[in-house]
């Protein structure tokens, strides 16, 4: 079915979005996977190219438009082109991080961090995951004690995107440490700040052009200036962006799975067995059938939850099946083309084998798939 939910303005996007890929990122892919990072360099260009803060507004440096398919171009093209790791920051920074400063951010705080995060000058990151407690944000141990003009902040995170790279990070703290959820609060790290120290670059399955590293804080004296939306509601602040966080997930894990498709789809029909192409044995055919099948059933639930998303109607139920689905079936999908690509698909010089290490994590952050059917369980009111 022809996708309908994007008009002339989206096309001209994407067009220049993959120019851009072409040029700044698609021959440094491999030299990216064995640094384990991607330059600073690469958030610059996505600055100036417009592909940061779409929605921060235009006397900012941004594009000045709120439209999350904007969004999911970016997340679409760079899997499309192979390299959803190395976008992965992008991502992060753009779909996840941005709306925090969007909607918690004063006046001042806005003309101090926007320009730099719509110029790519400020690389940003999320800190909530702590070594120990997973999902659950009442746990969290870390401490931002107010002491005058400042929060004294103490404590560590770990799994922590763009870990490396960050210039400003959002850190969930308990400001009360004698309550639960009603004790945390966001505070604003930024780079260079005293007693802020990053650890090392973990060495992970995947994602490996993307940096991931732990964060530890001894004393870090952070202005209380730096308060990101109100003292004590940090709970609240971190739900109220979770659905879009979710569906951007989603948007990656099916295109990811559609980028898995094209790839197996050009190697079945070229690669021979027994004289006669890969693609040309029922088998193939009717595996071929099944994931072409689940990708049209889910990109077109994901496109409807684009459309929610804007129109602020996307609920936290819709995009925890969004993400739940997308997900297990990108893990799905690059393990059945993988299978078609024979021994070839276990190289690490085909895509397909790298895209089946960078779907793994995808079913575990931004909430586990046991997490999103719980979500989903509790609505059915069973």
């Amino acid at each position: 079915m022809r996708r309908t939910i994007f008009d002339s303005d989206h096309a001209d996007f994407r067009e220049s979005l993959r120019t851009f890929l072409q040029r700044e990122v698609v021959e440094h892919i491999e030299e990216w996977e064995s640094a384990e990072i991607v330059p600073r360099s690469l958030f610059a260009a996505a600055g100036a190219g417009g592909f940061l803060g779409m929605e921060i507004p235009e006397e900012y440096g941004g594009g000045g438009v709120e439209d999350f398919r904007f969004n999911a171009i970016i997340g679409e093209e760079f899997a499309r082109a192979g390299a959803g790791a190395a976008g992965l920051g992008l991502t992060l920074h753009n779909d996840i991080c941005l709306p925090y400063f969007m909607s918690l951010a004063n006046d001042e705080q806005k003309q101090r961090w926007l320009p730099g995060i719509a110029s790519g000058e400020l690389i940003t990151a999320i800190a909530m995951t702590e070594p120990g407690v997973g999902s659950d944000l009442a746990g969290i141990s870390t401490t931002a004690i107010r002491d005058g003009d400042h929060y004294v902040l103490n404590g560590s995170k770990t799994f922590i995107t763009n870990g490396i790279n960050s210039d400003l990070i959002i850190v969930a703290a308990k400001t009360d440490p004698t309550q639960k959820h009603k004790g945390l609060s966001l505070i604003v790290v930024e780079r260079g700040m005293a007693g802020f120290d990053r650890g090392r670059n973990l060495s992970k399955l995947g994602l490996h052009s993307q940096d991931t590293a732990e964060l530890f804080f001894a004393d870090v004296r952070v202005p209380v200036a730096n308060l990101l939306g109100e003292e004590g509601l940090g709970f609240t602040h971190l739900m109220q962006n979770l659905p879009q966080e979710r569906l951007s997930i989603a948007v990656a894990g099916v295109a990811a799975a559609a980028a898995a498709f094209e790839w197996t789809t050009e190697y079945v029909r070229e690669r021979k067995v027994f004289g006669k192409s890969v693609g040309s044995l029922p088998t193939t055919r009717h595996t071929m059938a099944e994931i072409a099948t689940e990708i049209e059933v889910a990109q077109h639930y994901v496109d409807q939850a684009l459309l929610a998303l804007n129109s602020g109607e996307l609920s936290a139920v819709d995009a925890s099946m969004a993400k739940y689905w997308c997900t297990e079936l990108q893990g799905r999908t690059v393990d059945r083309c993988l299978q078609l690509f024979g021994g070839y698909g276990y190289m690490n010089e085909y895509p397909i084998a790298r895209a089946y290490a960078d779907a793994r994590v995808t079913r575990i952050y931004g909430g586990t798939t046991e997490i999103m059917k719980e979500i989903i369980g509790r609505s059915l009111d069973i």
